[in-house]
């Protein structure tokens, strides 16, 4: 033997002495030894699972972390933070047989890459990789779960079992148990020579393959020790598994312990399917592609010419709503083409009859397009001259010559004017409301404006409306405290709607107004 190998061998001799490495990590829900347990269900065939993709549903469990698998590298356990460990764990046992692994081990300090069988009454069988060491591969076995650590073995591996995959294999019957490495035998183990088969590996086992830390800083010391030091998580460590070879020497549908003796002899076979077999053969779900292809040829005509009579359906209704549309946008556009052109030819009219737009947005005229004039409801309290409700331009200046000769422009009398007349002095006539409509006017010359105006007892409303220009009286004579008659006035000809006609009562020589004509 090397002496690199007798080295490594006595200092995992040393380190096994103070705690187990790897018996403590297996675990059994019901031992056989104490109880009647459950049967196994069988693997019962030989099958090779590549892991290039998840493998079929309800062979193998996840535990103690996620396993990544692709084409290239195969299935992937990677170690990136304390506490992980991923592992895969067949769902189905084997009964004597055969296991065929291609793996690449993890790198990394206290890192351990592992093949392992094991049992119901933790029967097991081992191949083990340390992070640390690049060269070397180790196996063991354990019967019972016995702490017997003067099994394990260490082997070379040509070019290293970091740098790529390896096929590692155990072999295993009633009698021996065998180790290669690369179909290169490398080690048996003789029942007899297992403590005279009482610790030899004999019972129906499951597969696990994984990765732990055995250098983590809460493993007990010994561990630390045999695992080659103390773990440091500063980058993750990965080990590769491209694919696993199981072959199960027994046939059946489950293994159950017929006594609490643990032998090979005590092991029952039952007969049947094995749920594994169904699992493994299960076709798996096709796909859309597929599932088309299957189809026979009349189907997909079928398929075709209804999917064509259905497109050809959805093209004439979005055809036809595409038409009613565009008709329909047409005659809105026509609408509104023809109610343009009667704004326009209304503004026309409106402009040869002498009306002014702009005063009419000014002095809040509104006109009408039904009856093609305009009306005024009131008046704005600064209409200037020359609009339709003030005097007109250079025709009216109650200050200047002339001045009770000029049209003065009539205003409404009622309880929205501004305020109200008072006469003049000397003046003898009522209160009137006659006076330009303007909040810091005098009401008549020579009198100041009055805030705020007073509101009449019997307000006047006033309109134009031409169609009863006839109709049209002066200025009220003196009556009671009120109006009686409202005053009705017509625009003059060539003048805008609203503006008051011409010649209009002007100021009599006591300051009031004169007389109505």
């Amino acid at each position: 033997m090397p002496a690199q190998s007798i080295l490594m061998l006595a200092t995992a001799l040393l380190s096994t002495f103070l705690v187990s490495p790897v018996a403590g990590q297996l675990s059994t829900s019901c031992n056989p030894l104490n109880a009647t347990c459950p049967a196994d269900p069988a693997f019962g065939t030989t099958h090779t699972f590549y892991y290039n993709a998840t493998p079929p549903a309800g062979t193998w469990n996840t535990t103690a972390g996620t396993v990544d698998y692709s084409a290239d590298s195969g299935a992937a356990f990677t170690i990136s933070k304390k506490g992980e460990s991923p592992t895969l764990i067949s769902n189905f046992y084997f009964f004597f047989g055969r296991t065929e692994v291609f793996l690449k081990a993890a790198p990394g300090t206290g890192i351990i890459s592992s093949i392992v069988w094991s049992s119901d009454v933790l029967d097991e069988v081992d191949w083990e990789f340390m992070g640390g060491n690049t060269t070397h591969a180790s196996t063991n076995y354990f019967g019972k779960g016995q702490p017997d650590f003067l099994n394990a073995d260490y082997h070379p591996v040509n070019g290293g079992v970091q740098a790529d995959y390896h096929n590692y294999t155990c072999v295993w019957t009633k009698d021996q148990l065998d180790w290669y490495i690369d179909t290169e035998h490398i080690r048996t183990l003789l029942a007899k020579d297992a403590n005279n088969t009482l610790n030899y590996p004999q019972t129906p086992m499951k597969l696990s393959l994984g990765i732990w830390a055995g250098g983590d800083p809460d493993q007990p010391k010994g561990t630390i020790e045999w695992a080659g030091g103390v773990t440091d998580y500063a980058e993750p460590y990965t080990m590769y598994v491209k694919s696993a070879l199981v072959e199960d020497y027994s046939t059946g549908k489950e293994y159950s312990y017929g006594d609490h003796s643990g032998t090979w002899e005590s092991i029952k076979i039952a007969t049947g399917n094995s749920t594994a077999v169904e699992n493994i053969n299960k076709q798996p779900e096709k796909s859309l592609s597929e599932k088309w292809n299957d189809l026979p040829t009349s189907t997909k005509t079928g398929v075709y010419a209804a999917a064509g009579g259905v497109g050809a359906l959805a093209f004439i209704a979005l055809a036809f709503f595409y038409i009613k549309q565009r008709r329909s946008g047409k005659k809105e556009a026509a609408l509104a083409a023809q109610r343009q052109e009667q704004e326009r030819v209304e503004m026309e009219r409106f402009k040869r009859g002498g009306g002014d737009p702009d005063a009419l947005a000014f002095d809040g005229a509104e006109y009408d397009a039904k009856s093609g004039m305009a009306t005024t409801t009131y008046a704005m309290h600064d209409s200037p001259p020359g609009s339709s409700a003030g005097p007109p331009e250079k025709a009216w200046d109650p200050t200047g010559p002339g001045a009770a000769g000029a049209a003065m422009p009539l205003l409404r009398d009622d309880e929205m004017s501004p305020r109200h007349a008072s006469p003049g002095p000397g003046s003898a006539g009522p209160l009137r409301n006659n006076s330009l409509p303007s909040s810091v006017r005098s009401q008549s010359p020579g009198m100041p404006p009055q805030f705020p105006p007073p509101n009449p007892a019997s307000p006047v409303s006033r309109t134009y409306a031409p169609s009863i220009a006839s109709t049209r009286v002066g200025s009220p004579g003196p009556h009671s405290s009120s109006y009686g008659v409202p005053r009705i006035n017509s625009p003059a000809p060539n003048r805008g709607p609203g503006s008051p006609a011409s010649p209009r009562p002007g100021y009599g020589p006591n300051g009031g107004f004169g007389a109505a004509r």
